[in-house]
């Protein structure tokens, strides 16, 4: 692999990341100048930050990447991807903005907390995750509006976060990442589930975990509801189906939707660039679990 040799001091590595998440105009500008001085080191201290752990400071960098016209959207996924730090909504927010570079990633996040504000309204504690979930699910599918796109299930929008969120609609696995961030931004701790054929979010804080079906309006299921419906569909259940699934895999799992969803439109490049993230996934998944 090459490494580049453009990189910056640890001294000034440090100066800059002290000063990364200042959004006065001033700070803005003089980091600006810098980056620009810098040139090609400052876009590999940028990438390398926006690919880091921290949230915060990876939006930040992404800002000057974009502002600096530093930034390739497909390449920043393939960084994510060969990155390791799996996070969920990160990940879900590079992948949409492979196909839309002008992606307004603020008013993504800005949409899942105003749900989630919503939420914190009508939730009364004490509350078991059950009734919390219930409150998630009157936010998102009675007052939201959120649905499962039946008519145009393989409308690859239906796969994009910023999509689902201005259009209320989506395909099992992006509905459930909404659900998902919007309870993480609530406090509750739930779990994404890839069963064969459907996409489920778990809940596994109660003495029996249940089950809540985003693409059917939030509707909880047990674990005996969920086997019967994979032998309905000539599925041989295994208790392995019910097990958390990885953002690791969640997110390989939405490029291969995407991978068949483009060809069914007809966009063979679009279908090639995401069969390349799925190739991209496997592979590093590969390097870096033992035999």
């Amino acid at each position: 692999m090459h490494v580049p040799t453009e990189r910056l001091s640890e001294g000034l590595r440090e100066a800059l990341l002290s000063l990364l998440d200042d959004t006065s105009e001033p700070v803005r500008k003089a980091l600006l100048a810098q980056f620009t001085q810098q040139g090609p080191a400052a876009m590999h201290f940028l990438q390398d930050t926006a690919r880091g752990p921290h949230r915060i400071m990876a939006w930040h960098a992404r800002w000057f990447l974009e502002e600096l016209r530093f930034a390739d959207p497909v390449a920043e996924f393939r960084g994510f991807i060969r990155s390791l730090n799996y996070e969920l909504e990160t990940g879900a927010l590079l992948l949409s903005r492979t196909v839309s570079p002008d992606l307004d990633v603020a008013a993504c996040c800005l949409a899942l907390d105003q749900l989630a504000d919503r939420c914190r309204e009508l939730i009364v504690e004490p509350s078991s995750a059950r009734e919390k979930c219930r409150v998630l699910n009157r936010v998102l599918f009675h007052e939201g509006g959120f649905h499962g796109n039946v008519e145009d299930y393989t409308d690859p929008r239906n796969s994009f976060i910023d999509q689902v969120l201005a259009r209320r609609t989506g395909i099992p696995i992006s509905l459930s990442v909404i659900y998902l961030l919007v309870a993480e931004r609530v406090g509750l701790t739930l779990e994404p589930v890839g069963l064969p054929g459907r996409f489920v979010v778990g809940c596994y804080l109660d003495d029996a975990p249940f089950f809540i079906d985003p693409f059917d309006g939030g509707v909880f299921r047990t674990a005996e509801e969920i086997f019967s419906a994979l032998r309905a569909n000539q599925i041989m259940p295994k208790v392995t189906d019910l097990a958390p699934t990885p953002v690791r895999e969640v997110l390989c799992r939405s490029c291969r939707n995407l991978v068949n969803h483009y060809q069914a439109a007809g966009n063979e490049a679009h279908a090639r660039l995401f069969a390349g993230f799925v190739e991209e996934f496997e592979a590093t998944y590969k390097r870096h679990v033992p035999p």
